[in-house]
């Protein structure tokens, strides 16, 4: 088994979801995160001040999968992340020793069926 967590822009979350779902992953953790890479942060203006964050809004997800699903994960994260700027994110990928349900017991695969 495999834990694939992606960092992507936040807007680009239901592309991603809409990738994956359409590619039969029918599981997927979604946090609120924040972070910097090359574009190193951004200007704002609120109430006429401007204020400097180094850190950009992100969202991190996280997908337990087989290792025959793994290349599917990717491809549908990348196709839907993906918009050819800066920032569009990092997708990594972890062994996983096992897995439990639960509701169940299951444990293993059959866990994250």
């Amino acid at each position: 088994m495999k834990l694939v967590t992606a960092i992507v822009r936040p807007d680009r979350v239901g592309s991603v979801s809409a990738a994956l779902e359409r590619a039969g992953i029918n599981g997927l953790t979604v946090s609120q995160a924040s972070g910097f890479g090359r574009q190193r942060g951004h200007t704002e203006v609120y109430r006429g001040a401007e204020y400097s964050s180094d850190l950009m809004p992100k969202a991190r997800l996280e997908v337990l999968v087989n290792e025959d699903a793994l290349a599917v994960v990717l491809a549908a994260i990348e196709e839907g992340g993906r918009t050819g700027h800066f920032g569009d994110g990092k997708i990594w990928i972890i062994e996983v020793v096992d897995a439990v349900r639960v509701r169940t017991g299951e444990r293993g695969a059959a866990a994250i069926a």
